[in-house]
């Protein structure tokens, strides 16, 4: 894999790089198990977003409510701390086709795009589970990072624009994933250094994907200036001191 080639356009897209603060506290032994059971719960909520826009722009009940049933096993492990583990790398492919609805312009392309992103946050999901299963580390409840929730803060309430905004913070969050998981990998042991870097490529294709949809829903509006918004509000959120460690957490207070 050509990773600068891969980078080039993050690093563009990213109004910063992550701080040494953060990767000095990432690296240390006794954060590991933080580090890996957020970035677990990230893997749901990046799977879940997509569900959301799916469920809330382009499908019918009976196709959203097939969505929910995929991901109800694992919401009910990490929300309820409930479920036998197990059961979670044995779940069946999802292979209803989801038609969008009729007169969409986007539909199909967003269906499309956020499907493959479901099924790939639900993989890493259980990849990850399996690493902290080999390793001893018992998944318990943590509390969420401030740094998505204050983005959404600054979603505007009216559509397309919810929609608009919603793609271009999902644009940052899955950007910045790839930034962490390439800056962090050297630092950690040989089975995560090869796993977070096996994370590159899909993660770089989201944020991509993001990206493409926001600019194709808005039309011919330019969105210049909201993607440079979210984009100074996420630098901020990364600089900035944040009193809690998660995976996408600021400079450790």
């Amino acid at each position: 894999m050509n990773y600068p080639s891969l980078l080039a356009p993050i690093l563009s897209f990213l109004h910063c790089e992550t701080p040494d603060g953060w990767i000095d506290a990432a690296r240390r032994p006794e954060n590991l198990s933080l580090l890996l059971t957020d970035h677990l719960v990230c893997e749901l909520k990046a799977a879940q977003t997509g569900m959301w826009l799916i469920r809330r722009y382009v499908v019918d009940k009976a196709s959203g409510d097939a969505l929910l049933a995929l991901l109800k096993p694992y919401e009910t492990f990490v929300h309820e701390e409930q479920g036998v583990p197990d059961a979670l790398f044995n779940q069946s492919q999802f292979t209803r086709k989801l038609l969008p609805k009729q007169g969409s312009a986007y539909g199909q392309d967003l269906v499309d795009k956020m499907v493959l992103l479901i099924k790939e946050e639900l993989h890493h999901f259980s990849q990850v589970l399996g690493i902290m299963q080999s390793r001893g580390i018992a998944y318990k409840k943590i509390t969420a990072s401030r740094y998505a929730k204050r983005m959404i803060r600054e979603v505007r309430t009216h559509d397309p624009a919810t929609l608009i905004d919603k793609l271009i913070c999902g644009a940052y969050i899955e950007a910045r994933s790839c930034e962490r998981f390439a800056k962090l990998a050297p630092h950690l042991d040989d089975e995560l250094h090869r796993f977070y870097l096996s994370l590159l490529r899909s993660e770089a294709r989201h944020y991509q994907d993001y990206l493409t949809l926001a600019q194709q829903i808005a039309g011919e509006e330019d969105i210049s200036e909201r993607v440079a918004y979210f984009g100074r509000l996420e630098a901020d959120l990364i600089l900035s001191p944040d009193s809690e460690f998660r995976f996408h957490s600021g400079l450790p207070a």
